[in-house]
Parts: structure tokens; C-alpha cells; sequence
């Protein structure tokens, strides 16, 4: 067993982990954040999208004595107890989800997104970087809509999509 610290959702967490237990699984299994989804074990699918000092990462492709020392956000804190954050808003308003299960890794590839390209995106952009993230059941046009709508209410400026 490896002692792991990290802060996650704002909160300095300490805990320990078997050398090889992936960061989604003490995300889920030892932190309770099961807004983090396991779909595929095999880094495809994009359903257990976080951000690890403020880059969106797979958390099965990492284990979490790896990100030990880090800043980890998951879904559950990105409204950071607040009402929603833009994204979330947007997918809600532009019905970018349907059994939800995606969701919240099509949200943190899209607060990502939108911080690196300051906003500023368009329909091809938001398609191919999310390549990534698998959605079964809505054909990703709400999807594609409600980060451009995202997007566009955030301002498009950095410190402006970091302060929400």
C-alpha cells in the first residue's frame, strides 16, 4: 500500500492505495465521486473525463499514486457547490445528454476544451475533439450545440472560464 495525497474538489485528501489501483477507481471506490464513470477500461470511451491540474484526463489511464501531489477536479466539484457551471447549464438547456451516462465526460472534455481554445470555437473543432468521448444514444448534435452555446456565454477568455 502507497500513501497517496492529492486535492480533489478543493478538499486536501490523503488515503491509501495498492500500487496499481487506477485514479477512477479511488475516485469512485474510496472517495465516493461516482460522477466519474467507468464505460470501457481501455482508455476509448471518455466517460471517466476529469481534470488533473486543470487539463481533462482519462482516469483509467492513470493510477493514483501518479497523481499524488495534484489538483483533481471531478463533476462533482465543478459547480463547486454553487448553480451550475455554464457548461452543465448549457448541456442542460440544449438537451446535450439523454441517458446521462457520457455526460459527465463530455462536460470536462468541454470545460477543457473551451479554456484551451479561449472560447473561441467552432462546429469542426468541438466534433473532432471529441473524438474521445462516446455517446450511444444522442448523435452528439446537442452536444456539439451545447458547448458552442457554452462557449459563447462564457466569453471565450481564459480567466473568465476559470472563474466559473
Amino acid at each position: 500500500m502507497t500513501e497517496v495525497s492529492m486535492t480533489v474538489n478543493g478538499r486536501a485528501i490523503t488515503g491509501q492505495v495498492e500500487d496499481r489501483m487506477l485514479l477512477v477507481q479511488f475516485l469512485r471506490d474510496q472517495l465516493g465521486l461516482t460522477g466519474t464513470h467507468v464505460g470501457c477500461d481501455t482508455s476509448q470511451c471518455g466517460a471517466c473525463v476529469i481534470h488533473v491540474d486543470g487539463h481533462a484526463v482519462k482516469s483509467c489511464t492513470l493510477l493514483a499514486v501518479q497523481a499524488s501531489g495534484s489538483e483533481i477536479l471531478t463533476i462533482e466539484g465543478l459547480a463547486n457547490g454553487q448553480e451550475l457551471h455554464p457548461v452543465q447549464a448549457a448541456f442542460r438547456q440544449h438537451h446535450g445528454l439523454q441517458c446521462g451516462f457520457c455526460t459527465p465526460g463530455m462536460i470536462m472534455t468541454a470545460v477543457d476544451m473551451i479554456a484551451r481554445h479561449d472560447g473561441k470555437l467552432d462546429e469542426a473543432t468541438v466534433r473532432e475533439e471529441l473524438d474521445g468521448n462516446i455517446c450511444r444514444c444522442t448523435g452528439y448534435h446537442n452536444i456539439v450545440k451545447a458547448i458552442l452555446s457554452a462557449a459563447e456565454t462564457m466569453g471565450g477568455t481564459p480567466e473568465r472560464i476559470a472563474a466559473e
